[in-house]
């Protein structure tokens, strides 16, 4: 049962067929997922697009696409994260706003009425 990371050095790096190999395999691909780890690179975002534009298309075939058109090259990197913001946490738990509607109203609040906020939150207990 290959893993995400499997998929990902067959497309970049060592171009085995993992399909071939293990036909249960093309269940495990995820064409989404894959396609936003390639669109990190400047030479990928392309390829990764059409496939996301695409999404009718079998998963070997998205996977077969892949593989065949990249350059074989190491390509790495880290998923993004969204910033936390402890402002807009307290916001959406004492009013029960969503996170889009706790950006909105954050700029409303002065720093002293955030405060206050988060006094009314906290329960106790280790941090």
């Amino acid at each position: 049962m290959p893993s995400l990371g499997d998929f990902l050095n067959s497309i970049n790096y060592n171009k085995k067929d993992l399909v071939r190999e293990d036909p249960l395999a093309e269940k495990d691909y995820l064409p989404f997922v894959t396609n936003r780890c390639l669109s990190y690179f400047p030479d990928t975002v392309f390829y990764a697009n059409q496939m996301n534009m695409m999404p009718h298309l079998e998963k070997k075939m998205q996977y077969d696409y892949l593989r065949n058109k990249l350059s074989r090259r190491s390509r790495f990197s880290k998923w993004h994260k969204q910033e936390e913001n402890k402002d807009i946490d307290a916001i959406k738990q004492y009013y029960g706003y969503s996170s889009q509607k706790a950006k909105q109203v954050l700029h409303l609040f002065s720093d002293e009425q955030i405060k206050e906020i988060k006094s009314h939150l906290n329960t106790g207990g280790h941090k």
